[in-house]
This record gives structure tokens, sequence and C-alpha cells, in this order.
């Protein structure tokens, strides 16, 4: 099976959105977060992230409110540095 260009992008939102996460996200609830993985569609349009998490259950749900809340920062970054015609949600 080849190495289809989803999986290219997948890699690459996974790399910037890691980066983000680092540097430019000033968050605490999603300072222990660790990006795993990354799916995205065929068409380019809808990209699944997953992560790991040091903590509890609480510190879970707080950290996906948090990584929900950057999702507009987030996507914006991503279409600055990524040349893709639509930016995956």
């Amino acid at each position: 099976m080849e190495y289809q260009r989803s999986d290219r992008v997948g890699d690459l939102l996974l790399e910037l959105i890691a980066e983000l996460l680092n540097r430019e996200i000033r968050d605490p609830r999603v300072h222990f977060v660790t990006l795993t993985g990354a799916r995205v569609s065929k068409d380019l349009r809808h990209a699944t992230l997953y992560f790991t998490l040091l903590g509890d259950a609480q510190g879970r749900t707080e950290a996906l409110a948090g990584l929900k809340s950057a999702t507009g920062f987030i996507r914006s970054r991503v279409s600055k540095q990524l040349n893709l015609r639509f930016v995956p949600s």
C-alpha cells in the first residue's frame, strides 16, 4: 500500500500542532498533553488528532476543553504554515 497524501498531511499536522502546543499555547490545561497520532480524511477536510495525558480523568476532560477552546487559534496558525486549499477541521 502506498503512502497517501492524507497520511502525509496528517504527519505535517501532527508536527505543527505539537510545536504550537509547546511554544505558543499558554493554556495550563494543555500543559501535559502529548499528541500521538492523526487521521485525515481522503478529501483533507476533516482531521482527528489523538493525544495522551499525564493525570486523572478530570485532567483529561479539562485538557480536552482546553484543546477545543484553542481550535480556532490552531487552525489559523496551521493555515499560515501549510499550503492547502482547505484547512482540516
